[in-house]
C-alpha cells in the first residue's frame, strides 16, 4: 500500500472514467484530487503541493502537454503519467521527453497504474535527497556552501562568479535571515584574496557612539574610556574584505566618513590625523531599500552610488520554492550531526507543509523551526508535520468553512461558491491595500489567475494597485 500521504491529482474530462480511476487508486491508499480541464488543474497546481499527476493528453480547453508542463515547473520532482484513448509512439516520446515517467493508452489495468505511481512516489524521497547533493555538487548551482537550484538563485549565483574575482565593491539587499553575510563570506573565500582576513563590522549592533572608533580605530585617549589604542575594522581588514552589514543603520555623519574612505582609500584613526592607507574590499548589506532612503533624506546619495557598483537582490525564501524541499533537507542533516544523532528523514506531509508556508522570517526562521522538529523526533527516525512548530502546521490547516444552511428547496452551490470566493479575495486585497501581486501570493494564486477572478467577479474596479 502506498502512504495515506501520498497526494495524486487527476486530470481527466470524462466524469465515469475519472471517478473510476479515483475509486481504484484511493482504494490502493493514495489521496485523490480531481480536475475536470486544464484550467482546473492548472489552478490546483498553484494552491497545492502534489506528489504526483495523472493526465489526460485531449483536454477540452488545453493540451494534456501544457498542463504536464505547468506541473513540471512548479514541481521538479513531481512523478507523471500522461494517458490519452488517440495516441500512439509518437506522443509517447514526446511525453517522456517533457519529463513524463510513463504513458499509457486507454483503456489501461487500473491496477498497473497505481503499481506505476506507487514505485514513483516510495523513489521520491531519494530523488530529493539526492537533489540536494547534485545542487550542492553542480558548480552551476552551487557557490561554496550555498544550497539553490532555483532560477532565482541560479541569477544570484551567476553575478556572484562574474565578480568575485574582481574588487569592485558589492552591495547585497535582501530581507532579514536570506543569507546575506553568507554571500559576504561566499564572495571573499572565492576571491583573490581568500587567504586574507574576512572582518564583518554590524552597523545595528554598535551604539552610534562608538561606531566610528569601532570602524576606524582610535588612539589612546582619543574620547573618554580610551584607555588605549584600538585598531578598527578597516585595518584589521586590509588585503581581504571588510562586511559592513546593516549599512542603513549608520548615522548621516558616520557615512560621510565611509564615503571618505571608500574614495580616498585611506583612513583616519579617531583622534589622530594621519592617513593610513588601507586596501580593503566592502561589501555592504541592507535589509531596507537603500533607494527609498536616499529619496527620504536618510542616506547619502553618493554613498549609495559608492556602495551600489555592482548589486546583489537575494530573494526572499517565499520567491524560491522549489528550494525548500533542498534546503529542509539540508537543515535536517546539519542539525543532526550538530547534536550527535542519527539522521531524521522528512515525510511527505512536513515537506508539504514547508512548501506550503511563507516563511517571514526566510531561511533563518526555516533553520529555526527544523530544529524544533528534529528536537520533537525523539527516537523516530521520520520528521512528520506533526512536529513542525505550530505556526508551520496551521498554515497548511483545513479552512474553516462558514455554516450554510440547507433549506428543503436546495441552495445555488455556484453562487454561494462565488460568494465566498469573492469574500477571501476581497479581504486579502484589503489586507495588502490592494496590491494585487502581494493578495496573489497570500491566496496561493498566480497574480494572472488572480485577476482573471477579479474580472469574473466584477471587482476589479473596486482596486487599482498593480
Amino acid at each position: 500500500m502506498a502512504s495515506p500521504l501520498a497526494s495524486v491529482l487527476l486530470v481527466e474530462d470524462e466524469p465515469e472514467l475519472r471517478q473510476l480511476i479515483t475509486d481504484s487508486l484511493e482504494a490502493q491508499g493514495f489521496a485523490v484530487g480531481q480536475a475536470v480541464n486544464g484550467a482546473d488543474a492548472i489552478e490546483r497546481l498553484h494552491g497545492y503541493v502534489y506528489d504526483a499527476l495523472i493526465v489526460d493528453l485531449c483536454l477540452p480547453d488545453k493540451n494534456g502537454m501544457e498542463v504536464l508542463d505547468e506541473a513540471l515547473t512548479l514541481f521538479p520532482l513531481m512523478r507523471a503519467v500522461v494517458i490519452t484513448g488517440f495516441g500512439g509512439v509518437d506522443e509517447a516520446v514526446v511525453a517522456l521527453k517533457r519529463g513524463a515517467i510513463d504513458f499509457l493508452q486507454k483503456p489501461f489495468k487500473l491496477e498497473r497504474l497505481g503499481h506505476i505511481l506507487r514505485a514513483a512516489v516510495e523513489s521520491r524521497q531519494l530523488r530529493q535527497e539526492n537533489a540536494e547533493l547534485r545542487a550542492q555538487l553542480h558548480s552551476r548551482f552551487r557557490f561554496d556552501n550555498i544550497i539553490g537550484c532555483s532560477s532565482a538563485m541560479r541569477a544570484v549565483f551567476s553575478t556572484l562568479e562574474l565578480v568575485s574575482p574582481m574588487n569592485s565593491t558589492v552591495l547585497i539587499e535582501g530581507e532579514t535571515g536570506t543569507g546575506k553575510e553568507l554571500i559576504a563570506r561566499a564572495l571573499h573565500h572565492n576571491s583573490p584574496r581568500q587567504d586574507q582576513p574576512f572582518i564583518a563590522f554590524n552597523a545595528a549592533a554598535i551604539p552610534d557612539g562608538l561606531a566610528e572608533a569601532e570602524l576606524f580605530g582610535h588612539t589612546k585617549g582619543a574620547f573618554t574610556g580610551a584607555t588605549q589604542a584600538r585598531t578598527g575594522r578597516f585595518e584589521l581588514a586590509h588585503k581581504g574584505t571588510l562586511f559592513i552589514d546593516e549599512v542603513s543603520s549608520m548615522s548621516l555623519s558616520l557615512q560621510a566618513k565611509l564615503l571618505r574612505a571608500l574614495q580616498e582609500r585611506h583612513i583616519e584613526r579617531v583622534g589622530e590625523a594621519k592617513p593610513i592607507p588601507i586596501d580593503v574590499r566592502v561589501v555592504a548589506a541592507a535589509n531596507v531599500d537603500l533607494r527609498k532612503m536616499v529619496k527620504e533624506g536618510t542616506f547619502r546619495e553618493d554613498l549609495y552610488y559608492r556602495l551600489n557598483v555592482v548589486p546583489v537582490r537575494l530573494p526572499a525564501l517565499r520567491e524560491r520554492g522549489e528550494d525548500v524541499p533542498l534546503l529542509a533537507h539540508h537543515c535536517v542533516r546539519k542539525s543532526c550531526e550538530a547534536n550527535g544523532m542519527p539522521l531524521r528523514t522528512l515525510a511527505q506531509d512536513a515537506l508539504r507543509c514547508l512548501s506550503q508556508y511563507p516563511w517571514p522570517g526566510n531561511i533563518r526562521q526555516l533553520e529555526n523551526a527544523i530544529e524544533h522538529a528534529v528536537a520533537m523526533s525523539g527516537a523516530q527516525h521520520t520528521i512528520t508535520a506533526a512536529m513542525l512548530p505550530q505556526e508551520v502546521q496551521q498554515n497548511s490547516q483545513p479552512v474553516s468553512l462558514p455554516t450554510v444552511p440547507i433549506p428543503d428547496e436546495g441552495i445555488n452551490l455556484v453562487s454561494i461558491v462565488s460568494q465566498l470566493e469573492r469574500e477571501l479575495i476581497l479581504r486579502c486585497l484589503e489586507k495588502t491595500g490592494g496590491n494585487k501581486r502581494q493578495a496573489a501570493k497570500l491566496l496561493n494564486l498566480s497574480r494572472t489567475t488572480l485577476i482573471d477572478k477579479l474580472h469574473r467577479l466584477n471587482v476589479n474596479g473596486e482596486f487599482v494597485a498593480a
